[in-house]
């Protein structure tokens, strides 16, 4: 059932990019190619939210800077965003919250960033997706930029046996490695390959760029 709220203490504007001022202090580093990337790739899927005492971005820092430079390279504009008479942006925003003080403010922005990665991951769950994008869906697979330590580190934590297919210590891994001409041909020595994990599930060997 859907409610309508007339004074919802959440709610979504557009505003033009250029006015979404960023906080005054803010400590969070991006890594912009990625988040360009993903948000050329996706559209604009989390979008910032501003605080209302300051009128400036309490979270989305990276995603304001990413779409500063998309529009300046002259890309497309991402699903999500809007495209005002005179060409600008429109930016989504999630308003309705206040800080009481710059202290909160910043302690709260700096919660929204570590926050949602101090959980990890499950090893396990994690391994089969790889498996899965890295033979399904290389693109996405490749998107996903993670370091090839960050995977071997992941794929050390699973017991083969546990994961579908799984194989047994005794057994040879198959690699499985699309060519670059020939995503269906399966070459496990290419030249010039980066560096590699390989799946205990399957033996599938994860090419990474980073």
């Amino acid at each position: 059932m859907t409610e309508t709220i007339t004074r919802p203490p959440r709610y979504i504007t557009y505003v033009p990019l250029t006015d979404l001022a960023p906080a005054a202090r803010n400590p969070k580093r991006h890594e912009l190619e990625l988040i360009i990337a993903s948000i050329d790739m996706h559209g604009l899927v989390e979008i910032p939210v501003v605080d209302e005492r300051t009128e400036t971005t309490l979270h989305g820092h990276g995603r304001r800077e990413s779409l500063i430079e998309m529009q300046v390279r002259g890309m497309r504009a991402p699903g999500g965003i809007v495209i005002d008479e005179d060409g600008g942006w429109l930016v989504p925003l999630l308003r309705g919250w206040a800080s009481r003080n710059d202290a909160e403010a910043e302690a709260l922005a700096i919660k929204l960033n570590r926050l949602p990665g101090e959980g990890g991951w499950d090893p396990r769950e994690l391994a089969e997706i790889l498996e899965d994008l890295a033979t399904g869906e290389p693109e996405l697979f490749d998107s996903l930029a993670i370091p090839h330590d960050e995977i071997d580190r992941m794929l050390g934590k699973v017991d083969p046996e546990t994961l579908p297919g799984g194989i047994r210590e005794d057994e040879p891994a198959t690699l499985h490695l699309p060519d670059d001409g020939d995503r269906d041909e399966l070459s496990p020595d290419d030249e010039g390959r980066s560096p590699h994990s390989t799946c205990p599930s399957c033996g599938h060997m994860f090419a990474t760029s980073r």
